[in-house]
């Protein structure tokens, strides 16, 4: 996991601000704000599309929605950075046989809005072009339309791994990953 691969961030909350402020925020979300964010239809949809576009090239998409931080993050004042990373590594995406898992994870206390790609893709996509794909979720966070930001932000993925790793005639992707979203 050292290796891993380039990763951006884009935040609506600016500055961090206090910290009590901080957590009691995070603490003021919870999964039933996940739950609505993203209902059981947006889920499947979000689902069917990820398995559709891993039809497609030999990369793993992995969606995560987190409605707050752990109190231990927050405590030590932890970037959503931080926690995106530590679930690329604890959903397995770092573990493909080609090393082009992607993580796109959403914190709703924050908005904030992390891509973590493994080292196969990682070093074949500069950072502006990652900037560029936040750029587009940013506003349908801020609506509050996360099923739209997180089907742009997995069209820009696919089409990316789709560019990189297609699949050969004939082959298929083994869905080394869950298709449904992960919530948090």
């Amino acid at each position: 996991m050292s290796e891993q691969g380039l990763h951006t961030t884009a935040r609506d909350n600016g500055a961090q601000g206090n910290r009590l402020l901080r957590i009691l925020r995070h603490r003021w979300f919870d999964e039933r704000d996940t739950a609505r964010a993203l209902d059981p239809a947006a889920l499947a949809r979000l689902e069917r599309q990820v398995a559709a576009s891993e039809r497609q090239h030999s990369g793993e998409i992995r969606l995560c929605v987190e409605a707050g931080l752990p109190l231990s993050y927050l405590w030590r004042g932890a970037s959503a950075r931080e926690r995106a990373v530590a679930l690329f590594g604890k959903l397995r995406v770092w573990d493909t046989e080609h090393n082009n898992g992607v993580l796109i994870y959403l914190l709703l206390a924050e908005h904030a809005i992390e891509i973590v790609a493994d080292r196969g893709l990682a070093r074949l996509v500069p950072p502006a072009h990652w900037e560029e794909v936040l750029s587009g979720m940013r506003e349908a966070f801020r609506a509050g339309r996360f099923e739209q930001g997180l089907q742009q932000a997995v069209r820009a993925v696919d089409a990316l791994l789709a560019k990189h790793f297609p699949l050969a005639a004939g082959a298929t992707n083994p869905n080394e990953l869950p298709d449904s979203p992960d919530l948090r």
